[in-house]
């Protein structure tokens, strides 16, 4: 396998996650509206429900396979995500929608975590650096086009369509992974799997200050961006009459928004990742304050939608500058313990994010103004936290 192809499949199965969130966008209304028309304020445990099951899908998928090898469980976790999205595309019920939506995160989570593994065993340095900073970049790009191409798929093959694209998108990624990647994982650099071990280094992750610290703002910082993925489409459609160019908007916004990862690189290095955390919930509060008070979001056209846009612009802006930053500062202090420690982290601060952001997307009522709240206040929280990390951090430079 050449390196453009490997690039191209490990994307492939990045891109899992963010086909499965952002394709969903404009189907939910005709998904409540057929399984639950006297429930549509329900519409948004769709897509929370998906991040439920892959929060903790995040948290095994990284042990199994070092005990059992890439390969079997990158097939166990595309077999677990066809099934579901079978048993979605033949639901009567939301209920039975959204058990099948966690199972299909559960499933997700195996070709996304798993790829970075891959990744791992097949390059390391700055060739690992450059073959991720790649993948990334192609993977910023699935955000902005999943809602455009769900919305052809809808128009030509109604909502149950969708999942039969998540079928066929996961199978034609499992058939080539299956035919051109050979198992990167040895059976002797394998590790079993020992509950007590895994216990012992969750219990060394969970006593040290600034790791727990930075697991509770990754996940306000993650609530904020699922409230606004919940609640975004009944926003154009509903408030603002934006539904036949929802997409077009969403894509502009995601590629936008995409830069902020580019900007973090290059600042990083000189201001720090908890300055760069802090400033930018800082930046949030003001703006979220500001959107409140003067009521922006309700102006008259074609104000109050551009002023809207700008705030989603930012939120999702916020992400590039926060997520990996924080990731960052919860795995330095456990270097020795990487490969859970990394399983931990993601799945605590995913699992958390979805049961913050659920009950957020139900408080929609036609407006802006529960988003907004709910952002403000998380914004609030993160950039109290992040000011008791710095205190944190130093008690214990002075402690070494």
């Amino acid at each position: 396998m050449s390196r453009i192809e490997f690039v191209a499949l490990i994307a492939m199965m990045f891109a899992t996650i963010a086909f499965s969130i952002d394709a969903m966008l404009p189907a939910l209304p005709e998904i409540v509206g057929d399984l639950a028309p006297e429930n549509t304020h329900r519409a948004p445990l769709i897509l929370t429900s998906f991040v439920l099951g892959m929060g903790v899908g995040t948290f095994i998928a990284g042990p199994l396979s070092d005990a059992y090898g890439r390969k079997r469980i990158i097939v166990l976790g595309s077999g677990l995500y066809v099934l579901s999205a079978a048993v979605a595309w033949a639901s009567n019920s939301l209920e039975v929608m959204l058990a099948a939506r966690v199972v299909q995160g559960l499933g997700a989570a195996g070709p996304r975590i798993v790829s970075v593994a891959i990744v791992r065993d097949l390059y390391a340095g700055r060739d690992m650096a450059k073959i991720t900073s790649i993948v990334m970049m192609i993977f910023t790009l699935i955000p902005a086009v999943a809602p455009l191409l769900g919305a052809m798929i809808i128009a030509g093959f109604g909502w149950r369509g969708i999942f039969l694209a998540f079928i066929l998108f996961s199978m034609l990624t499992l058939i080539w992974m299956g035919i051109r990647l050979p198992e990167t994982l040895p059976v002797e650099n394998r590790r079993p799997l020992r509950p007590h071990l895994i216990l012992a280094a969750v219990r060394e992750i969970f006593q040290h200050p600034s790791v727990r610290v930075s697991i509770l703002v990754q996940s306000l910082a993650m609530a904020m961006l699922f409230s606004m993925l919940t609640m975004v489409q009944p926003i154009y459609y509903e408030v603002y009459n934006r539904a036949e160019t929802f997409p077009l908007w969403f894509a502009a916004v995601a590629i936008l928004a995409g830069s902020a990862s580019l900007l973090n690189a290059a600042i990083v290095g000189r201001y720090g990742m908890r300055l760069l955390v802090t400033i930018t919930l800082g930046a949030q509060i003001i703006l979220s304050s500001t959107m409140l008070v003067l009521d922006l979001g309700a102006l008259a056209e074609p104000y109050g939608f551009a002023a809207f846009v700008v705030f989603q612009t930012c939120l999702f802006f916020q992400a590039g500058l926060t997520l990996g930053n924080l990731n960052a500062i919860a795995m330095e202090p456990m270097g020795h313990i990487a490969g859970i420690s990394a399983s931990v982290v993601s799945a605590v601060s995913t699992v958390l994010a979805a049961a913050v952001a659920s009950p957020v997307g139900l408080l929609f009522n036609g407006t802006i103004t529960p988003l907004v709240t709910a952002v403000l206040i998380m914004a609030s929280l993160g950039f109290l936290l992040m000011r008791y990390l710095g205190r944190v951090e130093a008690r214990l430079a002075v402690a070494d």
